[in-house]
């Protein structure tokens, strides 16, 4: 039953990828496989094939796969998206994971839709070893997104307070992407009465409130487009800043939700997948695999949708979910998988609209 529901999943998949059939097979195999084991690793992987063929044979066809096979950079995104079953707007969340694999430093930056109920990685790129991410970076990874996605489809984009810059900013202003970032209080903003002075300097002068406008940046260096900012003291007694293109009560209630991609890389990682297993190191290799874990993320959100409708996983007598959307759905496929395969890969053949191809193959 499992052969069956591979080769079903590759037949779905075929028209949208512009793979061989082996090759179809071979990705089918490897998301099916990532998630009945709950690892990425490659030699684990292997030991998920159904049928007589050898283990090592499987083990070598899954190293061609990531040594042959070349797909577009955002080739998951479009199925990712309609498998999730994403429609109308979304926020956007953005945010780096990084992981050692040996003396290699993986530093992946992260673009995910993140809905009331789950989130869906849609578009990556590898940093060069440690640390933040650059500005052109940043803008790289939002013209890629746009791409695919009309700019409707951002409800707000979330960030941390390494996601800042004026260049930044002026790049989301200027290409109507509503955002909330947060910002830290030595930063230097210029107020419109014409003050340069610290963020957390302005927020001294209680008389005035925490809502105002003004431009990142002080002199000549001051951003050319101007912001609101926002700010409410948290209980571990810092300020919560945002700089916000939108009103600024809805921008600061909504930023809550950032976490909600902090919660994926828990999804992708230890919670789930267990994506730091893969000994992958080669970036182009490494995209290709976050691809298929963004399928397979995105599989776990459809399949809690479809087993949940409307309602809610339950929740404990403290107030939180007894088990996370992922999970639920995550948990309903592994059981599927050894029970009832072809209802597991049911979700798959909803998609019903055909991603553009983005995909090559050499």
């Amino acid at each position: 039953m499992l052969h069956r529901a591979i080769a079903t999943l590759r037949d779905t998949l075929r028209p949208h990828l512009g793979l061989s059939k082996d090759r179809v097979e071979t990705l089918a195999l490897i998301v099916v496989a990532m998630v009945s084991a709950r690892t990425v690793n490659l030699s684990h992987l292997a030991a998920e094939r159904p049928g007589t063929t050898l283990v090592a044979s499987t083990y070598r066809r899954l190293q061609r796969f990531f040594q042959h096979v070349r797909l577009g950079p955002d080739w998951a995104a479009p199925i990712a998206a309609e498998l999730a079953g994403l429609r109308g707007s979304w926020y956007l969340a953005l945010d780096r994971t990084q992981w050692r694999i040996g003396s290699r430093e993986v530093n992946f930056l992260v673009l995910a839709a993140v809905t009331r109920r789950f989130r869906v990685p849609l578009i990556w790129t590898l940093i060069p070893g440690r640390g933040n991410s650059g500005t052109r970076q940043r803008i790289a990874l939002m013209r890629r997104y746009l791409r695919l996605f009309d700019v409707s489809t951002i409800r707000l984009l979330l960030a941390d307070r390494e996601f800042i810059g004026r260049a930044w900013t002026d790049f989301l202003c200027e290409n109507n992407i509503p955002f909330a970032i947060r910002l830290r209080g030595d930063l230097r903003i210029t107020t419109e009465d014409g003050h340069e002075l610290r963020l957390d300097a302005r927020l001294h002068w209680r008389r005035r409130g925490k809502h105002f406008t003004g431009w990142l940046g002080a002199g000549a260096e001051r951003a050319r487009h101007r912001l609101s900012f926002a700010a409410k003291p948290l209980p571990s007694g810092e300020w919560l800043i945002i700089a916000t293109n939108q009103p600024t009560r809805r921008a600061l209630d909504a930023y809550a939700k950032r976490w909600a991609i902090e919660c994926l890389f828990g999804d992708a990682k230890t919670r789930g997948l267990n994506l730091e297993d893969t000994r992958l190191t080669d970036p182009r290799k490494l995209g290709l695999l976050m691809g298929l874990v963004a399928l397979a993320l995105a599989w776990a959100a459809r399949a809690a949708r479809d087993l949940l409708g409307t309602r809610w996983p339950k929740r404990k007598s403290h107030g939180y979910l007894a088990k996370s959307w992922f999970r639920t759905g995550f948990d309903r496929i592994r059981n599927l998988l050894r029970s009832d395969p072809m209802e597991a890969i049911d979700p798959w053949r909803r998609i019903v609209r055909k991603p553009r191809k983005i995909c090559r193959v050499v």
